[in-house]
């Protein structure tokens, strides 16, 4: 006897509704998930999850749906509105992600970690990984695939200025292994001088600075020109509003800035870090 699909609930979140619209043309169309998964991106497991609601639809879906059943960009549309509504996120980060959206310059600081926006698919799951060993594979590739969702940010037809200054130590901690570093530094170095993406490198042997307490800083311009800034430590954020608390923040920054390397010397500097890395063998 054959399993009866999972009912499901459209309207409770957008995340429903997405995955409603989907086995909605599916079925229109007489196909099966084995059928569809041979046509997209993604598995007839994953599919089934993301029709179901438990996962979000991972990077690269939404176009190939929309390219399949010919929808004119109705699942990237839908797909924004499910990312949007940030149903993954921790409710403190919230705020700052709605935040991030509407900023038109923003200057990061990142002391432990290579900052959100810039981040691999592989670095970011070994990094929810390392936090949360418990964590499901559904769950992790949640986080994921919201963590990615956000980078769109920078690849807008007017994306923000971005500019970030990264810590060495961030470049030198192999997250993830060899491979998955190698991999991170390549898309580091693919920011380190565009049009709208600079980032820089502060050296080690600079010692002490003002931002050496912060695992990160994020300061951002929004489309109104208010200035706000966003602290945060592994599951901690403040928000700062206040012009006192934003101007201290801002100073810190440029002062860290003014000690980093150039985007040249990043871009050296990225390169030698990726020939250290060893490369891994398999028997």
């Amino acid at each position: 006897m054959s399993q009866q699909p999972r009912e499901l609930t459209p309207f409770r979140s957008n995340r429903d509704f997405y995955g409603a619209e989907l086995r909605r043309l599916r079925t229109e169309m007489g196909l099966s998930l084995e059928d569809l998964a041979g046509k997209v991106p993604a598995s007839r497991a994953h599919l089934s999850r993301v029709e179901t609601a438990q996962v979000l639809p991972p990077p690269g879906l939404s176009p190939s749906l929309d390219e399949f059943f010919d929808t004119g960009g109705y699942f990237a549309r839908l797909e924004k509105l499910v990312r949007q509504s940030l149903e993954v996120h921790p409710a403190q980060f919230r705020r700052r992600m709605e935040l991030e959206r509407r900023s038109r310059l923003i200057g990061q600081y990142a002391g432990m970690i290579v900052p959100g926006l810039l981040q691999t698919a592989a670095y970011a799951r070994a990094i929810f990984r390392a936090y949360n060993p418990d964590a499901s594979p559904e769950e992790i590739e949640d986080k994921v695939a919201a963590r990615l969702g956000r980078q769109e940010l920078l690849h807008a037809d007017t994306p923000p200025d971005y500019a970030c200054v990264v810590d060495q130590a961030v470049l030198v901690r192999p997250v993830g292994g060899p491979a998955v570093m190698r991999e991170q530094l390549a898309r580091l170095a693919e920011a380190v001088d565009t049009p709208s993406t600079t980032v820089q490198l502060l050296p080690g042997a600079h010692g002490e600075h003002a931002l050496m307490g912060s695992g990160a800083l994020t300061l951002m311009t929004l489309d109104t020109g208010l200035p706000v800034a966003y602290e945060e430590g592994i599951d901690t954020g403040t928000l700062l509003e206040g012009p006192a608390g934003v101007t201290a923040r801002q100073r810190a920054y440029d002062l860290v800035r003014s000690y980093a390397l150039s985007p040249t010397e990043t871009a050296e500097f990225i390169r030698s870090a990726m020939e250290e890395l060893p490369h891994e063998h398999h028997s």
